[in-house]
């Protein structure tokens, strides 16, 4: 069977994915699909940085605002959601075009993963049903940060007990963290040609001043009000997690003074998008453009020559 052409366009955030995804899209007769944990969410438009519709300029992109931040997500149900969507896209003869920086999501989706499923364990869920009524949550998460820092990290801001006792379930359980039993690939050979693209930096501090400038704009666009409105409604622990709210509760509950919060969100999301380009580094396949030396329009001619090099030669 022939292989389902496919492109990704990923990086860190603020390297410009949105803008080389669409341009790429005009050119090749193409549709978006996002591939960020956190724009699949309604209402949580300027911290996850949504393409607005001018950025969009008349591109159809798919799985943004798909549910309420009430709901519980996960790289699973992405799969489900992207697949017929990706077939569809073709079947209309046009190329899917992959946007984003959830790097779990995009390996998932490529590689047709799926996921294994950890049986509960009575003991030792009990144990730590136990350790927590004696000791609280902070107790379990210092426990769950010794073992799985990012599952520790992504679990922090919802602080749901339920949620972090399962990942260290999952540990004790099988030896394995939950982050790396999601990485597991336990299914058939993928039925994707991928073209990969990567945006970065050479020099990281151009990257990070990118960040610095985009969570300036945030704050002038009215994030500040988008995160009462957050936090006034209800919210599940993915969605809870997302970077750009929970560092600015303290100025919210009169806790600490804007600036420093400001600044604890610029500082969060350049470690995430240190640890984006961590992840996306690992990958062999992705051919990378440095956004600090080559013009925009020469980094979409070089990506338009690869896709066509790549599925029409």
């Amino acid at each position: 069977m022939e292989k389902i052409p496919i492109v990704s366009v990923v990086g860190p955030t603020a390297s410009g994915k949105t803008a080389l995804s669409v341009e790429l899209a005009i050119r090749l007769n193409g549709e978006v699909i996002s591939a960020d944990s956190m724009q699949i969410y309604r209402g949580m438009d300027i911290a996850t940085a949504k393409p607005t519709s001018d950025e969009m300029r008349g591109v159809p992109h798919h799985l943004i605002d798909c549910i309420d931040p009430h709901e519980g997500f996960s790289v699973a149900r992405y799969c489900e959601l992207a697949r017929p969507i990706i077939g569809d896209i073709v079947k209309r003869g046009k190329l899917p075009i992959l946007c984003g920086g959830t790097g779990l999501y995009i390996d998932a989706l490529l590689g047709n993963m799926s996921f294994c499923e950890v049986e509960a364990d009575p003991m030792i869920r009990e144990e730590l049903q136990r350790a927590y009524e004696e000791r609280g949550v902070e107790y379990l998460l210092d426990e769950l940060q010794k073992i799985d820092p990012d599952s520790a990290e992504r679990l922090s801001a919802g602080r749901n007990p339920k949620r972090i006792i399962r990942a260290i379930e999952v540990y004790r359980a099988t030896g394995m963290t939950q982050t790396k039993l999601n990485g597991i690939q336990v299914s058939a050979a993928s039925p994707y040609r991928a073209a990969k693209l990567g945006l970065t930096a050479k020099d990281r501090s151009c990257l990070y001043d990118r960040i610095n400038r985009r969570v300036d704009r945030m704050i002038e666009d009215g994030l500040l009000d988008e995160a009462r409105r957050f936090y006034q409604s209800e919210q599940g622990d993915t969605a809870a997690a997302a970077i750009g709210y929970k560092e600015l509760l303290p100025y919210l509950n009169g806790q600490s003074d804007l600036n420093s919060c400001i600044e604890s969100l610029k500082r969060a999301t350049r470690r995430y998008a240190k640890r984006q380009l961590t992840w996306f580094g690992r990958d062999q396949q992705i051919n990378w453009f440095c956004i600090d030396e080559i013009p925009f329009e020469e980094i979409a001619d070089r990506a338009e020559s690869i896709i066509k090099e790549c599925f029409y030669e």
